[in-house]
């Protein structure tokens, strides 16, 4: 899994990221997420505002983004809270990254219906393209780690790789996701299994099929 601890907060990592604060763009997205709550709640934006930050960093650096520690403390003095509160909520979900990622997060679901359907097989693929877990590889491409659950069983083996999901994956077709990522291109999301749409089983759907291509009401016929 993931560390997640904060990277060193060292002379360096001050002389980077001690004057970080958002560019007007993402200024007013910050306050837009603020404006949603109720006076005296402003603090409950704390997630979308780490969200933000990281996105920006991501921006400034060619990477996926991360939260460095004077990022974190940007946030909280943001929203007036103390920095270990945003700190908790940094390090406690995965969404935020602790440590620098490359341009691409590839993120292999290791949980037991990934697991049963190949996903050892996909974290091969990885190893072979010089990716190793919690690292960036050598090209400053892609960083691997291994998640839990992400919700995706009935397509699984699944991949994230940054925002996007990559499911009903075999070593093949994560490596023809991988290639075209490099290339700079934008690969299909979603099961890339041809013909199937979303988690119907392959070959179509088993049951239900008039819904297929209407609303049909059944109700009558049971």
């Amino acid at each position: 899994m993931a560390d997640r601890n904060p990277a060193p907060d060292t002379p360096e990592l001050r002389e980077r990221w001690g004057a970080f604060e958002f560019t007007e763009s993402y200024r007013e997205r910050a306050d837009k997420a603020i404006a949603r709550y109720p006076e005296g709640r402003q603090r409950s934006a704390v997630m979308p505002l780490l969200d933000l930050a990281q996105r920006q960093v991501g921006e400034e650096t060619n990477t996926q983004g991360w939260l460095p520690l004077p990022v974190i403390e940007y946030v909280a003095d943001y929203l007036d809270m103390p920095v270990i509160r945003v700190l908790e909520v940094a390090s406690f979900y995965f969404m935020y990254n602790m440590k620098p990622v490359g341009k691409y997060h590839v993120q292999v679901c290791g949980t037991t219906p990934c697991m049963l359907r190949g996903s050892d097989s996909l974290f091969e693929t990885c190893k072979k393209r010089g990716m190793s877990k919690g690292h960036v590889s050598d090209d400053g491409l892609w960083t691997l780690t291994e998640v839990e659950c992400m919700g995706n069983c009935a397509t699984a083996p699944m991949v994230q790789i940054n925002d996007d999901n990559y499911e009903d994956l075999t070593p093949e077709r994560l490596d023809a996701i991988l290639d075209e990522l490099a290339a700079g291109k934008q690969p299909k999301t979603g099961t890339q299994i041809e013909g199937k749409r979303t988690s119907e089983p392959e070959g179509g759907p088993t049951t239900l099929k008039d819904m297929v291509g209407a609303n049909h009401d059944y109700r009558g016929e049971w």
